[in-house]
């Protein structure tokens, strides 16, 4: 127990989980799998004969990371370990506490370990939430097994914990629940007598069942949360049945809240399969992952920047006019903003994901970079530096130098890079 009277019980070992039959706790908290036979979904990692199910079953917790989005399962793999492990197995959030909190609980494991032996494990859910100090403060414990250090985040761990932390940690990755496994989940939680609703009478036609699985994103927690409150205004029938309607269905669901995180990975994922698709001429892609971005509520303006520099990316002097439209839409979304800005966004996109396509220009900027970088110290020949000075024209500045307007075609015999890039060509002209 804690030595802190200010957080007593902070990091007791946690008791039989009491909200899984208290009626008053959510539905989707009293359903949580109880074991890994009830656990639906995960089958790549939770399988029969797969590597997790065997570390869990055989008591042989390893440091790990679950990734995946909300309500595919991290929280409640966690606590199957828990009552699995013989070792102490320490809940801990990354929302509610920091390193005074971080150091007690090491110091208490170090202390386990010297006293029995016993090892802890040490479940820390949100651990992307910890800053890079904090998440440096488990390090070496789990370097020197004081710890079984096992995370739960729903951002990519390659971004959000430390490469040495990450390096001594298997990561784990959840998918979204399929919407055949929603359906199922819903069913049970339907038919269940003693933590679901099954003795509420509430009944749901399958089509709108179905229909609560698809617009529930994969998680399983938002599906019976989304059930759990259709099902308090569910209406009366003659026969004392409660029925969802699909007006009450509706109502329950309001607007299905789109799978999306400005700041998080699946940011950088909606942005790369949309300018992917304006790239690879797919209109109605480009369209796709626009909506998604708009309906998640995205920055417009962020989509603009997207779009104009695209343009000049991979359209580029295949159509000089792409570049004008693009901007042309990132000023009438700055104008207007949403909902109105739509409109201009997307006749950007269909007409970039139509235009020609060329990153001559990309590749050509490149190749010049490059040469920068190694040549940055290269002086500037004589005959093409400025001479406003009397003492810059004696000491042979602009020098020969040749004015383009005086030759055929515009074009004078005269060398513009340095010396030591003479007749170095990155774009070929017609």
């Amino acid at each position: 127990m804690s030595n802190h009277p200010s957080i007593p019980g902070l990091f007791a070992e946690p008791a039989e989980d009491a909200t899984r039959t208290d009626r008053r706790a959510p539905l989707a908290e009293r359903m949580r799998p109880r074991t890994l036979d009830e656990f639906i979904g995960q089958q790549h990692l939770l399988g029969a004969g797969r590597l997790l199910r065997r570390l869990i079953e055989e008591d042989l917790p390893t440091s790990t990371v679950f990734w995946g989005p909300p309500g595919t399962g991290k929280t409640t793999i966690a606590r199957m370990i828990a009552t699995r492990t013989s070792a102490r197995f320490v809940p801990f959030s990354a929302v509610t506490s920091g390193i005074r909190e971080i150091r007690q609980v090491m110091a208490e494991a170090a202390s386990a370990r010297v006293r029995n032996g016993r090892r802890t494990v040490l479940f820390v859910d949100e651990i992307h939430r910890f800053n890079r100090a904090q998440q440096d403060a488990f390090l070496p414990y789990v370097e020197d097994g004081t710890i079984i250090l096992i995370g739960a985040t729903t951002e990519n761990p390659s971004f959000e914990v430390n490469s040495a932390l990450l390096s001594r940690l298997k990561v784990f990755v959840l998918q979204p629940l399929s919407e055949d496994e929603i359906v199922l989940i819903l069913k049970q939680a339907l038919q269940d007598r003693e933590r679901g609703l099954g003795n509420s009478g509430v009944e749901i036609a399958e089509e709108l069942l179905v229909r609560l699985a698809r617009l529930s994103g994969g998680d399983a927690r938002t599906a019976l949360n989304t059930l759990e409150l259709a099902a308090t205004a569910a209406q009366g029938a003659p026969d004392g049945k409660l029925i969802i309607t699909d007006h009450v269905l509706t109502e329950s669901l309001q607007r299905a809240t789109a799978l999306y995180d400005k700041t998080g990975e699946q940011h950088y994922n909606l942005v790369s399969a949309f300018i992917k698709s304006i790239r690879n001429s797919d209109a109605s892609a480009a369209l796709y992952w626009l909506a998604r971005m708009i309906e998640g509520g995205e920055d417009p303006m962020f989509i603009a920047r997207r779009i104009v520099h695209h343009a000049a990316e991979d359209i580029g002097i295949a159509d000089p006019q792409a570049l004008v439209v693009a901007v042309a839409a990132a000023h009438a979304t700055h104008q207007l903003g949403l909902p109105e800005a739509r409109l201009s966004l997307a006749e950007a996109s269909v007409y970039l994901a139509r235009a020609p396509k060329s990153n001559a220009v990309l590749t050509a900027y490149e190749s010049a970079a490059e040469d920068a970088r190694q040549t940055g110290s290269e002086p500037v020949p004589l005959h093409l530096r400025n001479a406003p000075t009397r003492l810059m024209k004696n000491l042979g500045y602009g020098k020969d130098y040749r004015y383009a307007h005086d030759f055929e075609g515009k074009k004078a015999d005269m060398e513009c890079m340095p010396e030591i890039l003479k007749g170095r060509n990155y774009f070929e002209t017609e």
